[in-house]
């Protein structure tokens, strides 16, 4: 068994590893050209000559050149380019930004002396943070085209219904070919430096978390579902792809997703690659937001206890109308109408909240008694006792572990 789970462990991270990777299509005259730019840039996995954007299937070298010139109900494919490549090495923009550089964006169906709607400039996008930053470079490289006096940009920009592979023998031509057709057709205009405002994000400051994913990672999809969908923690959570963080300074190197950053002030303080199930994410939390220790996080993970008459109870025993939340998870678990005072020096209350808490036996220390644990964190929270008034029972809990919130402060 424990080999099969190093096994399923090994699995697991090299699937997270391979989702980092993307795939978009370009178009911008001959392919043969395109395809040798984008296999050299660091960062491509694989780069394949091919058609995409037209309305009829499996498309042939032959048949797209018969076709470069507009015929009613016929949309002719382009020659293309797949791109694949790892977005924790190079990032979409720069690719982006590349292919607009490439060529000449603003010659309407051809490229130099390649003429025909085969040869047209396109992009096609497979995830809607592509399509952002393939409209945002636009936007920007217009402007920069405009200054160096060429007019409206005429590429395509649409979403990838379907990719042909092209005939073997134009798969890296040109390596094949060292002496073949190699046209330059790029305008010599460059971005430099110019900022591109796309989704991104910069530092909230203050403590936050953020959720590294990458399209088509079914690990990420796993722990959106079922973990940072229902977070109500306190901390700000925010889920991106990596090229959208600008401004942090981070010490891990994204090398699979989910990556979970916990940030301090745009500063990374902990990390966590790959998927976690609620009870890892909020021990992560709990040792983030508590401090690992701190006697909040003891009580919590060590199944300590409060020490009797502490702070926090001195806190929390007179408080107005409400209800106490998990510091960790943000769930409610105890309402003020249920808060006795026992006497006992730990906060008490007649029942929980209900779904909130799951109950366990305890015989730890030579006694015989059932704790009370948080649901969604798994925190040690106390133990329950048959000694309340009329024979009720009395949740004897810690209050470090808490958060008080008035009635009407409550979210809905």
């Amino acid at each position: 068994m424990p080999n099969l789970r190093k096994i399923i462990l090994f699995l697991a991270l090299s699937v997270a590893v391979l989702a980092k990777t993307q795939t978009i299509v370009f178009a911008a005259g001959c392919f043969w050209g395109v395809e040798k730019h984008f296999e050299h840039l660091d960062g491509v996995i694989k780069a394949t000559s091919g058609y995409a954007g037209g309305n009829y299937e499996n498309p042939t070298y032959r048949e797209v050149l018969k076709r470069r010139n507009p015929k009613r109900g016929i949309i002719n494919h382009a020659e293309s380019v797949e791109v694949v490549y790892d977005d924790s090495k190079i990032s979409t923009e720069r690719l982006i930004k590349s292919f607009w550089e490439l060529h000449n964006p603003t010659q309407p169906d051809g490229q130099g002396n390649d003429k025909g709607n085969n040869y047209r400039s396109a992009l096609y996008y497979t995830n809607d943070a592509q399509k952002k930053i393939a409209l945002a470079t636009k936007e920007v490289y217009q402007k920069l085209l405009n200054k160096a006096g060429y007019g409206a940009i005429t590429t395509e920009i649409k979403p990838l219904e379907k990719f042909y592979k092209a005939e073997e023998y134009h798969q890296n031509y040109l390596e094949k070919n060292p002496n073949g057709y190699c046209p330059n057709h790029a305008t010599e205009v460059k971005f430099s430096n110019e900022k591109i405002m796309t989704d991104s994000i910069s530092p909230l400051g203050g403590k936050e978390i953020v959720v590294i994913d990458a399209e088509h990672c079914r690990f990420c999809e796993k722990f959106k579902k079922n973990v940072t969908d229902h977070y109500k923690g306190t901390i700000p959570l925010r889920t991106v792809h990596q090229d959208q963080l600008k401004g942090f300074k981070l010490h891990t190197k994204i090398e699979g997703t989910p990556t979970v950053l916990f940030i301090i002030d745009g500063e990374e303080i902990l990390s966590r690659v790959g998927y976690m199930n609620e009870k890892q994410f909020y021990k992560m939390v709990g040792k983030f937001k508590l401090g690992k220790d701190s006697k909040a996080f003891d009580v919590a993970f060590h199944k300590s206890t409060d020490n009797r008459f502490c702070k926090k109870y001195d806190e929390f025993k007179h408080t107005g109308d409400g209800v106490f939340r998990d510091k960790i998870s943000g769930e409610i678990l105890f309402d003020t109408r249920d808060r006795f005072n026992s006497g006992s020096g730990w906060l008490s209350f007649y029942k929980a909240v209900d779904g909130a808490t799951i109950q366990k036996e305890d015989n730890a220390w030579g006694m015989h008694r059932v704790e009370i644990i948080a649901k969604k964190s798994g925190a040690h929270l106390g133990h329950v006792f048959n000694d309340a008034p009329d024979g009720r029972q009395r949740f004897c809990i810690n209050a470090t572990v808490l958060e008080f919130v008035p009635r009407d402060k409550i979210k809905k």
